[in-house]
Order: C-alpha cells, then sequence, then structure tokens
C-alpha cells in the first residue's frame, strides 16, 4: 500500500480530481462495509500525501442515498488520514449568501431517512454514542476559512447545514419551512460524513460551494440550467485552489483538537462482551479500546 495519507479529500458534484496532485496512484480498497464510491487518487499535495474520491463515484454514479457513506470514511482510516475535507455543492436559504460563494457549517440538521441512510459504524452487538454537539472540527474549519481568503474567495463562517434525502430537490414549501427554522444551507450528503467520521476519531470539516438559491428564491425561475452548471464549475475550479491552500497550511502539522479521542468514554458496551465478529470488523477504529 501507498505511503500513509494524513489528510482525505472528498469531491462533491463537479469536483471528480485534483489536477494538481503528483506522484500519482490509484488504490482500491475493500472495506468490511463494502466498496467505496469509487478507486482513491492518491497523490502528493504542498509535500503532503492525500487521499482524494469522488462521492459520488466517477461519472456521477451513485445517488446521495446511495452513496457508501461507511465504505468511504473506513477506508480512509485504512489509508491513515487523521483529517477530512470535505467539498459539497450546495443551495442558498438566506439571501447573504449568493452563488460562487463558500460556506463553512458548524452546524448539521438532518432530514434524511435514518433507516436508508449509513450513519454509524455501530451495532451488531457492540454499542457508541459518541457526542455530536459540535459536529465539526473547529481547527479544520479555521484551516478552510483561512485558505478561502487566501485564494481571493468570498466565504461565510458558521451557519447551518441542512441534509435531506433527495434525490429531488425541496418544494417551495418545504424551502421556505427550512428558512423559517434558521437554516442556512441545504445539501444532501455531508451529515452522514460528518458522523462517521466523529466516530472514526477523524476531523471533519465541509467546505460547501452555493451553485444557486434554493426554490424559495423569486428569482429562482429565472436561473436556467446551464447557469447553474456555470456556477458549477467556477465553483470547482475554486474549491481545487482552496483545498491545495489547505493541505499547504496543514502539510506537517499535528493535531490539538479533541476529534482523535471522540471514541473514549463513547462505546457503552464492555470489551468483554464484544462479538469477535463485529471486533474485527470494526477494527480499525475500536482496537485500541479493547483492554
Amino acid at each position: 500500500m501507498t505511503s500513509t495519507v494524513r489528510v482525505g479529500i472528498i469531491g462533491g458534484s463537479g469536483l471528480y480530481q485534483m489536477p494538481e496532485l503528483t506522484a500519482v496512484e490509484e488504490i482500491k480498497i475493500e472495506t468490511p462495509f463494502g466498496e467505496p464510491s469509487d478507486a482513491f487518487i492518491v497523490g502528493t499535495l504542498e509535500g503532503e500525501r492525500v487521499a482524494f474520491l469522488p462521492r459520488h463515484g466517477r461519472g456521477h454514479r451513485f445517488t446521495p442515498t446511495e452513496v457508501p457513506f461507511r465504505a468511504n470514511i473506513y477506508a480512509m482510516k485504512l489509508l491513515g488520514a487523521e483529517r477530512i475535507l470535505s467539498a459539497s455543492a450546495v443551495g442558498s436559504l438566506q439571501e447573504k449568501y449568493a452563488p460562487l460563494d463558500m460556506v463553512i457549517p458548524d452546524q448539521f440538521f438532518d432530514r434524511t431517512r435514518a433507516r436508508v441512510r449509513e450513519s454509524t459504524f455501530f451495532g451488531e452487538g457492540i454499542v457508541g454514542h459518541v457526542s455530536f454537539a459540535h459536529p465539526v472540527c473547529n481547527a479544520l474549519g479555521d484551516v478552510l476559512q483561512e485558505s478561502c481568503k487566501a485564494t481571493g474567495i468570498n466565504v461565510h463562517r458558521n451557519g447551518t447545514y441542512l441534509c435531506m434525502e433527495g434525490p429531488a430537490f425541496s418544494t417551495v414549501a418545504e424551502s421556505n419551512v427550512y428558512r423559517s427554522w434558521g437554516m442556512d444551507i441545504i445539501g444532501m450528503t455531508n451529515l452522514q460524513e460528518a458522523k462517521l467520521a466523529r466516530e472514526a476519531e477523524m476531523c471533519y470539516a465541509t467546505l460547501a460551494l452555493v451553485t444557486d438559491y434554493d426554490c424559495w428564491h423569486p428569482g429562482h425561475d429565472a436561473v436556467s440550467v446551464e447557469t447553474v452548471i456555470e456556477y458549477l464549475n467556477k465553483n470547482v475550479r475554486s474549491a481545487q485552489m482552496i483545498m491545495r491552500e489547505a493541505i499547504k497550511r496543514l502539510a506537517g502539522t499535528e493535531r490539538s483538537c479533541k476529534c482523535g479521542s471522540a471514541l473514549k468514554n463513547a462505546i457503552f458496551t464492555p470489551p468483554d462482551l464484544w462479538p469477535e465478529a463485529t471486533t474485527q470488523k470494526l477494527a480499525a477504529i475500536i482496537k485500541e479500546y479493547r483492554r
């Protein structure tokens, strides 16, 4: 396997590659939770080994519901990643978040269907309850914010990402309700990634790429599909520059946050009761807690 990766990047709609990567190798990883969305593209960026994964697969083959979230995060863990930078296209629920802006949310709100979405590694005899009051690594969010400013991209820090099921977009009634709740942006994927990254004791932060105002906006019907695609493409290039700057800032640095010990005191099942099959299945994230 490749030299140890310390940072993983998950690309959303339109972000299927990182052209600045050098010494690139493609790695397929098998996990106890199945195959990830695609092979990982591992390469060097600003002197750091980085693993890149297109969330929906190259060619955009997975709907938000079908994304193999557990396999994706577990594979990142197997590669050695400690931090995950996640890029995601979103709609704006507030006037102040304009198309082409970037938002770094600090909260998530779940509007997905729990029985469908893969949101935890635990179960099958081992119960874990991680703290999720603050679902984003603040230190990693700081790095993304600084990187946006360094590349001249308009950025908003904090706010709530509402995660809906999809794949259809909201109705006007839904969009207006979300606005009345004080939600800021809307997407379909990042909540599950954040939960699983926390369970895997990995830092996680979202770079949300605003492509359009959601359907609540009076001018929504005047926005063509061509315009949204144009914004998406521009956002992708901005995201690539921001990620490169973020990696530059992260290179060689050690974590000082609490993400790396998220499972301490969070596993409720005593180790002597852990089923062996489940213990092996979760080995990458719980082995140090089996004493």
